[in-house]
């Protein structure tokens, strides 16, 4: 599937639809212009006459001016450019998509409360509780809502980060200090620094900030010993972060950055993927479906049955 091909024959669209527009205001301005002139000329004569006056010879001019624009003929050009174009692209489309991908489908017993798990799972991951409490209501299966309280913490957690509260996220590394150290993540550690950052920068003395340290940062340092010696250098930067050499601290990329790897260890300590398993099993249906696509036209061809295989005939790389 050429996509770069779509793009680019969509952009020539969007081109040639500018192009249209833009030509039909000129042609419209011109329209105006020239009625406008005509009713100026009738209003002198209006009021030179001071009685009836013969306005037909300011009309047969306007038409032969109108004429002579010949508007009809300006826009036919830019319109049959853009018709060819929208035509190219809208087979352009129909060559690359199929229109009925339903012919890749193959009749195969799912158990249906693993998938309605999945589902489930998935609304409450990405957190839309409403929306996955009542699919869980409505197909009557309550296994899918049995991650449904820790990823509420997870996303009370993000939210807080996000008005820049860290207290929440704190609390939830140091209650799981030892197995984020298992999996060799550095969270723990980079939310203290981000913290030491806020009250060095949000109002907080040097002394407040050097205590904070001296609590919770120090007990990092034999391992991540240069780390910390930048964030010691901070305080003599204290009024003026922005305007140092470790401004970059600063940097709301940390926050995003952090957000992501808070999300990621939150899930593997569940035992979860970080990624969704339904959106990951989309994907690569996504990616293998042209082949499959093409794999059942070949079939039919044959007269092979697409149901009837066991296994495919040829390996489809992802």
């Amino acid at each position: 599937m050429e996509l770069d091909s779509l793009r680019e024959a969509f952009d020539r669209v969007i081109e040639k639809r500018a192009s249209s527009s833009a030509k039909a205001w000129e042609v419209i301005d011109q329209i105006v212009n020239e009625v406008e002139q005509a009713i100026t000329k009738i209003q002198m004569m209006n009021t030179d006459s001071m009685g009836s006056a013969d306005h037909s010879s300011i009309l047969a001019e306007l038409k032969a001016k109108l004429n002579e624009l010949a508007p009809l003929n300006q826009l036919e050009g830019c319109q049959k450019e853009l018709n060819v174009a929208l035509s190219k692209y809208l087979k352009l489309l129909e060559k690359s998509f199929s229109p009925d991908i339903s012919k890749a489908y193959r009749n195969v017993d799912f158990e249906a409360s693993t998938i309605n798990s999945i589902i489930a799972n998935h609304f409450y991951r990405q957190g839309l509780f409403d929306l996955g409490d009542l699919f869980v209501s409505e197909c009557g299966e309550s296994d899918g809502a049995h991650l449904k309280l820790q990823f509420q913490e997870m996303y009370s957690i993000l939210e807080a980060m996000q008005v820049r509260n860290l207290q929440p996220a704190l609390s939830w590394a140091a209650k799981n200090h030892h197995q984020l150290l298992q999996n060799g993540s550095t969270l723990e550690l980079n939310l203290h620094q981000l913290q030491f950052v806020e009250i060095l920068t949000k109002g907080g003395s040097r002394d407040e900030a050097l205590k904070y340290a001296r609590t919770h940062l120090v007990p990092f340092a034999c391992t991540f010993k240069a780390e910390i010696q930048k964030l010691m250098a901070c305080l003599l930067w204290a009024d003026k972060l922005d305007q140092s050499p470790y401004a970059e601290f600063m940097s709301s990329t940390h926050w995003e950055k952090l957000a992501e790897e808070l999300t990621h260890q939150f899930c593997s300590l569940l035992g979860q993927s970080s990624e969704s398993p339904l959106g990951v099993a989309i994907s690569a249906g996504f990616q293998g479906l042209p082949t499959l696509l093409k794999l059942t036209t070949v079939m039919a061809a044959k007269k092979q049955e697409w149901q009837a295989m066991k296994q495919l005939p040829v390996p489809i790389d992802y």
